[in-house]
């Protein structure tokens, strides 16, 4: 039997009407009304489809927390645990700053790679090798059914990074997710990225 894995990025942190900001795992902060939407929309979503049987779960923080509810409650079942690799990752000198002295900083290039191969912009704490792992490791694992992990685009890159996918554009919007079938242990296929419901 195979295993379905939906990597669900959480909503939105900031009004649209707001200038965006960069903010990782030192910055725990909730769902706008729009993020609550786009929670909304996603357990709709999943309340919707043929799972089988479902696990849950999510990253620590708040708004990875606060999408994975709604999607709780649709489906009438728990989250079954917090997952610290799920974690958004640190951005270093440019956490809470707004985007674009981000990229005046780092400049267009580097933002570039990072969501386009997982390159790590100068400053940042990532350790890549420990998620690329934990991801192959998830993978690896026996199972079946459908597993939904709720998490932010920093972590959530790292499973196409953890499987070699020349996707070429690693990032998930907010509200997004992808759609991964583990055929048997390692042996996973991208059936999607970034979609919306």
């Amino acid at each position: 039997m195979s295993r379905r894995i939906f990597v669900i990025r959480h909503g939105n942190t900031f009004a649209s009407s707001a200038d965006a900001r960069r903010v990782g795992a030192g910055t725990d902060i909730p769902l706008v009304d729009s993020g609550m939407a786009q929670a909304q929309r996603l357990a709709s979503y999943f309340a919707a489809q043929s799972l089988g049987t479902v696990r849950l779960y999510s990253s620590p923080l708040q708004r990875a927390r606060q999408t994975a509810a709604p999607i709780a409650a649709a489906l009438d079942h728990p989250v079954d645990a917090i997952l610290p690799w799920l974690d958004e990752i640190d951005h270093g000198p440019d956490e809470g700053q707004p985007e674009a002295a981000v990229v005046a900083r780092l400049g267009d290039a580097a933002i570039a790679a990072w969501d386009r191969d997982g390159i790590v912009p100068d400053g940042w704490t990532v350790d890549a090798p420990a998620r690329i792992a934990a991801w192959r490791t998830w993978f690896a694992a026996e199972g079946e059914g459908t597993e939904l992990l709720v998490t932010s685009n920093g972590a959530a890159r790292f499973a196409l990074l953890a499987l070699g996918l020349a996707h070429g554009q690693l990032k998930l919007r907010t509200g997004a997710f992808g759609e991964l079938v583990v055929d048997a242990p390692g042996q996973v296929r991208l059936l999607r990225w970034d979609e919306r419901p």
